[in-house]
């Protein structure tokens, strides 16, 4: 079978992962998926993401097959040539430096008072850190096997929002110790 030579992006790997986890799923399926999991940490547009199975489909990473009755979706499976890829990509010890786009450094590098955009910033660390210690205790629909890339996933997440809150709240510590000490005589 000929196949199409494609790049695989950060993306790609995404779906690869989610129907290995999954198993034959709709883009709409892995979508639902995506957004209980990956994308806690790996934020993918909609419109690249439901693109992407196609495209690795095409370039033989992928089955695709269609429904026969009722809505006749596509529906995702990963060939041998995707397990592969995805093993060899996952066992490769190389990672990108990660990409910070943090809108929040953005206000306060521009000037903004940096103490209610942290406190912002700490109030969503919080909320973010209790929706993943739910999906740790009960699980986001669906046990996650201790041990498995999707728990050190969760464990991880949960202590860089831990970090994140302790960074916020020193911060914010030395900030108001700045305020309340006495200027320096000039």
């Amino acid at each position: 079978m000929d196949r199409k030579q494609i790049r695989l992006s950060g993306t790609s790997y995404a779906v690869l992962a989610l129907l290995s986890l999954c198993g034959e799923s709709t883009p709409y399926e892995l979508k639902q998926a995506l957004e209980q999991t990956v994308e806690n940490f790996w934020p993918v547009p909609h419109t690249t993401f439901y693109a992407e199975p196609a495209r690795l489909a095409a370039a033989g990473y992928l089955s695709e097959r269609q429904e026969q009755h009722g809505r006749r979706r596509k529906l995702y499976a990963l060939t041998d040539h995707g397990h592969t890829a995805l093993a060899a990509w996952s066992a490769a010890p190389e990672v990108a430096a990660p990409q910070i786009r943090d809108e929040a450094l953005l206000k306060i590098f521009a000037g903004a008072d940096p103490q209610p955009i942290l406190r912002a910033r700490r109030a969503w660390h919080v909320t973010k850190l209790a929706e993943l210690e739910s999906y740790r205790d009960q699980g986001p629909g669906q046990e996650i096997e201790d041990g498995s890339g999707p728990d050190h996933a969760l464990t991880a997440g949960i202590g860089y929002h831990q970090m994140a809150i302790g960074a916020i709240d020193g911060y914010l510590a030395l900030l108001t110790a700045e305020e309340t000490s006495p200027a320096a005589p000039g």
